[in-house]
């Protein structure tokens, strides 16, 4: 895969210290930053199957104690990466779904950002990593799936409620539509992107044509009945 430079990228909150002001085992945020940086390095360019501890080790410059003071293996480490990643986006999509009086402004400032997320290299690169994995793992594609799309479609369903409840949105099936509105936001760009690692990226001009007749396609099917 070709590396990413925005690959889980996330400040961390300070650790507890210990008695003498220093951060006690495994809590201390930088060294932690440090591991996961060498992590992603590893994970980027030479796959999660192939990656060792050791090869980990080497990358972020610790001891192999050290590395398993905090990470126990490089499925807690693949975890935390993509956890960090996830906490960031849903912080940032949760303040876009807001404005349930206006839902054709909303739904393209949501699916631009869903879109521009699901289409860049460091979510490309965690989704074919989860699926080469899951039927060895099959928790690591539940919960994947648990604490992602299906948080992501949760997050849109309760948007939608509110925008029918303030009567700018006529939905019978709230949950359907939330599905739908979310496959259609990458409509035509996703698929070939994630079985082609070699075709040409999304650019913002496919995004925004792609969620504007989503949007379009959405609101003539859902929007207030006359």
């Amino acid at each position: 895969m070709p590396p990413s430079a925005t690959l889980y990228p996330i400040p961390v909150c300070k650790a507890p210290s210990a008695p003498d002001g220093r951060s006690a085992a495994g809590e201390d945020p930088a060294k932690r930053r440090q591991i996961l940086e060498g992590a992603r390095q590893i994970f980027v360019s030479v796959g999660f199957d192939a990656a060792s501890m050791n090869d980990i080790v080497r990358e972020s410059g610790v001891s192999k104690s050290t590395l398993y003071v905090y990470f126990r293996s490089k499925e807690d480490l693949f975890h935390a990466l993509i956890e960090e990643e996830r906490e960031r986006y849903f912080a940032e999509v949760e303040a876009l779904l807001g404005d349930a009086d206006h839902p054709a402004e909303t739904l393209t400032l949501f699916g631009t950002r869903l879109a521009t997320m699901v289409l860049s290299p460091a979510a490309m690169h965690a989704k074919r990593t989860v699926i080469a994995v899951a039927s060895r793992m099959p928790h690591l594609g539940r919960e994947f799936y648990r604490h992602g799309p299906a948080r992501g479609l949760a997050l849109v369903s309760d948007y939608l409620t509110r925008a029918c409840e303030a009567g700018t949105l006529a939905i019978d099936d709230v949950p359907l539509a939330a599905a739908q509105f979310i496959e259609l936001t990458t409509a035509g760009l996703l698929r070939r992107r994630f079985f082609d690692d070699e075709a040409p990226p999304a650019t913002s001009e496919d995004i925004a044509r792609t969620v504007d007749a989503a949007v379009t396609l959405f609101m003539s099917g859902y929007g207030p009945k006359r």
